[in-house]
């Protein structure tokens, strides 16, 4: 579940620490990834440790412990390498928590921005791609990622600028969240509901009303089964 900059953060770390055995300064990190600033930077690195690829050792300055690599950085001999810091050294974790584990990452096109919202153009270039896990993807079938939009989501999790995974699909159970096409010129991401002849498009904020259409008018192009956001 890393985005593209986490992995190439990841990788960076990792590499110097195999070639040099020395960390990389955070502005070395943040001209390697051409951020503007640090606080890009310690974004990164706190959303590497949520995700249990790192581990932060409290007791010594800027410590990094790589506890675990995505499948496709795994390398043999690979093994935890720890930062040097400046303060004084923390108590050894037991080898049994420092296990690897292998993480099977794979890699979707983003397919641009999606509505949560009212509708916008319909979805049909690749803007850049993003490494998810394996385990996200459900089922058979091509999956595709999508940058959301708007809030009309909120109440089902889903917020503005969150990256949602969908799985390529024409049909649609009642209470799905999918990806419809209206009138073969506008996607929206919503809550599906067959109501007759009709589908209802429902939002998961108060502030949005519900959308009606013949049913001839909505075409389902894929269900959400993961999402991903960047802190």
């Amino acid at each position: 579940m890393l985005t593209r900059k986490q992995l190439e953060l990841l990788d960076f770390i990792r590499v110097r620490m195999e070639v040099e055995g020395v960390p990389p300064s955070f502005d070395e990190m943040k001209e390697q990834l051409e951020l503007r600033s640090k606080s890009g930077i310690h974004r990164l690195i706190t959303a590497l440790e949520e995700r249990g690829f790192i581990r932060r050792l409290a007791h010594r300055a800027r410590a990094i412990e790589i506890v675990k690599l995505p499948e496709a950085m795994e390398r043999p001999g690979f093994s935890p390498r720890v930062i040097p810091g400046d303060r004084v050294e923390a108590p050894a974790a037991p080898r049994s928590a420092l296990a690897i584990e292998p993480v099977h990452a794979t890699e979707l096109p983003v397919m641009g921005r999606i509505a949560a919202g009212v509708p916008i153009e319909a979805i049909s270039h690749v803007l850049h791609h993003i490494a998810v896990p394996g385990s996200m993807l459900s089922g058979k079938g091509q999956h595709y990622a999508l940058e959301v939009k708007g809030d009309s989501m909120i109440e089902a999790g889903i917020n503005d600028g969150d990256i949602v995974v969908i799985r390529e699909q024409i049909t649609a159970e009642n209470g799905d969240i999918v990806v419809a096409l209206v009138d073969d010129a506008e996607a929206t991401l919503k809550r599906f509901r067959r109501r007759g002849i009709t589908i209802a498009l429902e939002a998961a904020n108060p502030a949005y009303e519900t959308r009606v259409y013949p049913d001839h008018m909505v075409k389902v192009q894929g269900r959400l089964v993961g999402l991903i956001r960047s802190y």
